[in-house]
């Protein structure tokens, strides 16, 4: 499912001039979050997560990997695919998140990424929804991504409900809301 995510990085020339942010913040992948509602079942940093670092991308630099996939107490799968670095165009790079994952191997786009601005968190968090297609079987995939001056990342969430609803159906407003949550507690200050 990780693979699933693929990171669409950007590797043009927009946004290349000018001097890169600050480092000031990196990812983790916990061993859980959200007051225990997801627990830690594998860290793909190094594995998965060395596609993500070694993706060239001019407008990232210093990238590293945060991936993890997270078992839900009500038997979802979510997972974070994430970077951390600095990040010149961080709009730009939200949008290559959900552009790679919408154009992965298998996957159709069927609802367009709308922009959240979850109330208390100062962040634009982007969401949209794939299905992809394993023989007979279609899976419905909620996805949102952020990304800010050192952080980007995509948190991926299937559940019974969302594995099987119509994709219109899927309430991305919340899920904006659980991204910011989640972003919240996985960007911490370096050093």
């Amino acid at each position: 499912m990780v693979g699933g995510i693929g990171y669409g990085v950007k590797a043009g020339l927009d946004g290349v001039t000018g001097p890169f942010p600050e480092a000031t913040h990196k990812l983790v992948v916990p061993q859980t979050f959200l007051g225990g509602e997801f627990t830690l079942v594998s860290d793909l940093s190094d594995t998965q997560g060395k596609e993500i670092e070694d993706t060239p991308d001019f407008t990232v630099k210093d990238a590293k990997a945060a991936v993890g996939q997270y078992s839900g107490k009500d038997g979802s799968v979510l997972v974070l695919s994430g970077l951390y670095g600095q990040i010149k165009n961080p709009g730009t790079t939200r949008s290559s998140i959900l552009k790679g994952a919408a154009t992965d191997k298998g996957s159709t786009l069927v609802v367009k990424p709308t922009d959240f601005t979850p109330a208390g968190y100062d962040v634009t968090v982007s969401c949209q929804v794939t299905t992809s297609k394993d023989g007979l079987s279609t899976t419905t995939l909620p996805m949102c991504a952020w990304g800010d001056e050192n952080t980007a990342a995509a948190i991926a969430l299937v559940g019974a409900g969302e594995a099987t609803a119509d994709p219109k159906d899927i309430d991305l407003a919340g899920l904006a809301e659980k991204t910011a949550k989640i972003r919240a507690e996985i960007r911490k200050p370096i050093g």
